[in-house]
């Protein structure tokens, strides 16, 4: 039997709607949880527990009074930060901006907060996300609670590690490159970069997030992340390119069991290079698809190389935003942060309508692919996680890999803008998780959820956690 701390937060909503769970219990529980195990793991880096409290105990009268409340009343929720959450400091894990108090929540934020959650602190992120590894100058390195030698990945590698260490049920992330799959895939949990657009971005009380950042959960069930998204999708003036809200319920929609699906697999995108270990997993997953009754066939083409126009995309952004401050703040900036944001002074307008043609040339390929077939397979990550204090694997069994060759299967669908999911697909050798990415056609978010539900009940992962370094990194099953 799963602790209370290790629940989905669906069953945690479920038992406090039905006054089985008081909501002061399981916030009690939480704060415990958080400092029991955050000393050694570092995901959350600020904290608000006289307000979580006082929160929880007013949504616990509400429900005894017989007020019905939102669908998530009573969950606590980390969130990264990036996001701004009303009278938190939003950092972006970055020494100047260490005082950036946010005057008011995230469209995200108070979506969550106005379905009953309650925001318990923010949880740690790489200097502006810049990194696949959790480590900055300000807070320091976040550890992976399945081995406290390894990353939990990034960059919402902070609210990966609290939803795998049983700190919370529910943690926000935002995906430019990988941030939300990556963590997701190295901590164990699941995650899904939604269509771009699903999620509304901003208002941001100093950045604003791009087009290639999406929002979106990271959580223990399926079930959780569509019911996550039923409560924070749809447009919000504050984004003018988010999308409609679907006329659907995503939590509703996983128990209709999908059609059969024609399903590509591609273990290598075309040029990447795999973890033995990992693929064998990954292949093991696979599988089970096909034994769901979904066809799979091999998917023999190749995407095209995207990763200097996405690498010089995302420096460009951001440098757009920072160049003002950047003399004046450069002494405090991690240095590969400076050295990307340096790249990117001499790229032209002509260099970015080049990284338009590279985007449609990529979305061209897609379009074929999803003619072709109603979900494309492949690896989440390459390799196991690799060391806290990173750098990123140079090599894989002995073999050179490029510099984005450590997370050769995300970034492309940032840069195209498809929903993209990452499941548990098993453990490898050293007793750490590996993840298989399941991505949609655009806007198709539902058919990657159902895909990704129907292999969880296949092969369900949910009894299997980290105990978060406690008790030697024994597992707690």
């Amino acid at each position: 039997m799963k602790s209370l701390l290790h629940k989905p937060a669906w069953e945690l909503a479920e038992l406090i709607r039905n006054r089985d769970l008081s909501p002061v219990e399981l916030m009690k529980k939480t704060l415990d949880r958080i400092e029991a195990v955050n000393p050694v793991i570092n995901a959350f880096v600020a904290l608000r527990a006289e307000q979580a409290m006082a929160e929880a105990k007013r949504i616990e009268t509400q429900i005894n009074s017989g007020i019905a409340l939102g669908p998530l009343a009573g969950i606590p929720v980390g969130v990264k930060d990036l996001e701004d959450v009303e009278g938190m400091v939003t950092s972006f894990g970055s020494i100047p901006y260490k005082d950036n108090v946010a005057e008011q929540d995230s469209v995200q934020v108070a979506r969550l907060r106005r379905a009953g959650a309650i925001v318990v602190g923010k949880t740690n992120t790489p200097e502006f996300g810049f990194t696949g590894f959790t480590k900055n100058r300000l807070y320091g390195v976040t550890r992976n609670p399945w081995n406290l030698e390894r990353t939990p990945g990034g960059s919402s590698g902070g609210s990966a590690a609290a939803v795998a260490a049983g700190m919370v049920p529910l943690a926000t992330g935002s995906d430019a490159g990988g941030s939300i799959r990556i963590p997701a895939c190295y901590s164990g949990c699941f995650g899904i970069k939604p269509t771009f657009g699903r999620i509304p971005m901003g208002p941001s009380s100093r950045l604003h997030m791009t087009r290639t950042w999406t929002l979106g959960p990271l959580t223990r069930t399926v079930s959780d992340a569509a019911l996550y998204m039923d409560c924070t999708a749809g447009d919000h003036p504050a984004d003018p390119e988010s999308l409609s809200q679907p006329c659907f319920s995503y939590l509703e929609s996983l128990k209709r069991k999908p059609e059969i699906l024609k399903i590509g697999f591609s273990p290598d995108l075309g040029y990447a290079r795999v973890q033995k270990d990992v693929m064998a997993l990954v292949e093991k997953a696979v599988a089970t698809f096909e034994k769901m009754g979904h066809p799979v066939e091999i998917w023999k083409g190749s995407l095209p190389d995207v990763s200097p126009a996405w690498s010089d995309l995302m420096n460009w952004e951001l440098y757009g935003q920072l160049h003002g401050d950047l003399e004046r703040i450069r002494p405090d900036l991690g240095r590969t942060l400076a050295q990307s944001l340096d790249s990117a002074k001499d790229l032209s307008f002509h260099d970015h309508l080049n990284i338009g043609k590279i985007r449609t040339g990529l979305n061209r390929v897609l379009w074929k692919v999803f003619s072709d077939f109603d979900l494309l397979l492949t690896p989440t990550m390459p390799t196991e996680a690799f060391a806290a204090k990173g750098p990123p694997p140079t090599e894989i069994d002995g073999e050179p890999i490029p510099l984005l060759g450590a997370v050769a299967f995300t970034y492309p669908f940032n840069l195209s803008g498809h929903p993209a999911a990452t499941i548990r697909a098993g453990l490898t050798d050293s007793g750490l998780p590996a993840g298989l990415q399941i991505i949609g056609p655009r806007h198709h978010d539902i058919r990657v959820l159902q895909a990704a539900y129907q292999y969880e009940q296949a092969s369900p992962w949910n009894d299997h956690w980290p105990d978060g370094g406690l008790d030697g990194g024994q597992i707690f099953d």
